[in-house]
């Protein structure tokens, strides 16, 4: 049974917990392989100036590196998982800021590497790539040619990697700032019990039925973002600043040029995705007006679009039944995804389920190549947003599983463009399998399409509105305009408007969510959650209507790890994201669930 948010982590129950030792048995096993990966910092200068000296030393080298490399994630894995599960811990901190300056230290010892590479005669290049053991390292050598006209020489590149956690500030600033520092307070549930007001339990109260209870919990939350808003402002504009430095130090004309070149994503994925969603707004209006009546509301606000307009239909699940669940859910895709999913759920140690006193707030699945592939969840029983973030999360970590299966360690690391695709498509498969189990029950059919209507909405809409947003204030900063508290709040509401027309009251605290995304200081990765959930769409629609050979392209498409290019992977999974096709099918598919509920409704 779940323990209250506000438990210590000594007193949470072990199997509740991830399982760590897989990585290292303890903190102790930990510092001594810190200490042995810190002494093999100095091997590096045997290679240094040395690269095209001969093709075994050119192999060597990137041997060498790509097992320091390898070391290092194993490293840092432990240290970030021990700080998310406590950020309130001070030696998990600790561990974290070492392994975070150890990450800088290696990569100035190697910040080499690449440059030298690049300047090795393109005939003795071909040479060594095309040797007899190269095979796994061939497309990891075709990115750095590929950056040839994006890299500095050595030592511009030092400069570049001794700069690293410096340049990292704002987005530690933000986490701790915002998951170890800022207190929501109390708020009394609808039984009349003073609860803490946290980051995991604040959409739960927006989904209660009570008006009064979603306002207050809407006003509480956002005042304390209103109350070091100066502050979060100014450490997003030294985010979008250092975006914008680290585009012009690469030679890119744009930090967004910077971050599609990376995945050779063409602009034109990024471009035609907002366009399309404009063009797909008609249908969010109607369905924003048809909540409004649905509710019974004079006025629709945004903490009145999360509670379900379903009425008199309570969700409870367990964790062990929302792992049930999505096990069946997921049975076409084959007994062995299912079988390995389930055990790593139950009794494999990949999940951390609840939230606790000082843990990072929402979900993600983390691991490296010699780890499991770690959950972290803040599991919530009472919200079918949990059944569905565990289900997300659950398809990136069997991503990362059979990635890790099929690939050596230099390709085995996939592109947060695909990764978004796999944790979608599973979300996908459950509303399906969902709608089935509930088809001949009206209410609750009616709930779970409105549930699908709402994740879209969050997802693809919102997320893109999120996508619109980053591209504007990295142009102010590109166009040397002042990125101020003012500023961006004017900018946000100008979205606001547009995205919800006026079908929805902008209150004044909305304008403030932008200071709360973690995800804005990781540049132009949003747009990633939206172009995936039209791929997983159209993914899973392949999969419903042919069959196992297109679960054997899929699984095929999740084997392939880093090895490919995110679009060239996603075209042996079966859809091509180079064109706007499911962009559009993915409009055409919210608009078909807003139709079917409005259809539904008359019978409940």
């Amino acid at each position: 049974m779940a323990h209250a948010p506000d438990t210590k982590r000594k007193d949470v129950a072990k199997e509740e917990c991830w399982d760590l030792s897989p990585l290292f048995a303890s903190a102790g096993e930990w510092e001594a392989f810190y200490k042995e990966l810190e002494g093999q910092i100095p091997a590096y200068d045997q290679f240094k100036g040395r690269l095209g000296s001969s093709f075994e030393r050119f192999r060597d080298c990137i041997v060498f590196d790509h097992d320091v490399s390898r070391g290092l994630e194993k490293l840092y894995t432990f240290a970030h998982l021990m700080n998310d599960q406590d950020k309130t811990d001070a030696d998990s901190d600790s561990l974290y800021q070492r392994a975070v300056n150890l990450y800088t230290r290696i990569a100035d010892a190697a910040s080499f590497i690449i440059p030298e590479i690049q300047t090795i005669p393109e005939k003795s290049l071909t040479d060594f790539r095309n040797r007899d053991g190269m095979a796994d390292y061939r497309f990891y050598l075709e990115k750095i040619i590929r950056r040839i006209p994006h890299t500095r020489n050595a030592d511009g590149e030092q400069l570049l990697a001794m700069a690293g956690e410096s340049l990292g500030a704002p987005r530690e600033i933000f986490g701790q700032l915002d998951n170890a520092d800022l207190n929501f307070g109390k708020i009394t549930d609808e039984t009349g019990s003073p609860v803490p007001l946290t980051h995991g339990n604040f959409v739960t109260f927006l989904t209660k039925a009570d008006r009064t209870l979603r306002k207050k919990a809407f006003q509480q939350y956002y005042k304390v973002y209103d109350a070091h808003k100066h502050s979060i402002s100014t450490t997003l504009a030294a985010s979008v600043k250092k975006d914008l430095f680290l585009a012009r130090a690469r030679r890119f004309d744009t930090a967004r040029q910077a971050a599609l070149f990376t995945d050779d994503v063409p602009p034109a994925v990024y471009d035609n995705l907002i366009s399309s969603v404009k063009s797909g707004l008609a249908t969010l209006y109607r369905y924003l007006d048809f909540r409004k009546k649905t509710l019974g509301l004079d006025k629709l606000h945004i903490y009145d679009t999360y509670v379900p307009v379903v009425p008199d239909v309570d969700f409870h699940m367990t964790y062990d039944e929302a792992v049930s669940t999505c096990i069946t859910a997921l049975a076409p895709l084959g007994e062995d995804y299912c079988r390995i999913l389930e055990q790593g759920l139950t009794t494999g140690g990949w999940t951390d389920r609840y939230e606790n006193k000082g843990k990072r707030s929402g979900a993600y699945s983390s691991g490296c190549y010699d780890s499991p592939p770690y959950i972290l969840l803040n599991y919530d029983g009472n919200t079918i947003n949990s059944l569905f973030t565990l289900i997300h999360e659950a398809g990136h970590s069997m991503h990362s599983y059979f990635s890790k299966e099929a690939q050596p360690y230099v390709s085995h690391n996939y592109t947060i463009f695909v990764a978004e695709v796999a944790s979608t498509l599973n979300e996908t498969l459950l509303g399906y399998h969902l709608l089935e189990k509930y088809a001949d029950n009206p209410k609750m059919k009616a709930y779970i399409l409105n549930r699908e209507i709402d994740n879209i909405r969050g997802t693809f809409f919102r997320q893109t509105m999120f996508a619109e947003f980053e591209q504007i204030v990295h142009g102010l900063a590109a166009d040397n305009q002042a990125l101020t508290l003012d500023t961006f709040t004017a900018t946000y509401t100008d979205l606001l408007k547009t995205y919800f027309g006026d079908r929805m009251v902008l209150d004044k605290e909305l304008a403030l969510e932008y200071l709360r995304i973690p995800h804005f200081y990781s540049a132009f990765y949003v747009y990633k959650y939206a172009t995936g959930l039209a791929a997983a769409l159209s993914l899973a629609g392949r999969i419903r209507e042919k069959g196992q050979p297109a679960v054997d392209d899929y699984l095929a498409f999740l084997k392939l790890g880093g090895s490919m290019f995110p679009i060239d992977e996603l075209r042996v999974a079966g859809v091509d994201m180079a064109s706007p096709g499911a962009v559009n099918a993915a409009i055409s598919h919210f608009e078909g669930r807003v139709t079917g509920l409005e259809s539904l409704w008359t019978s409940i």
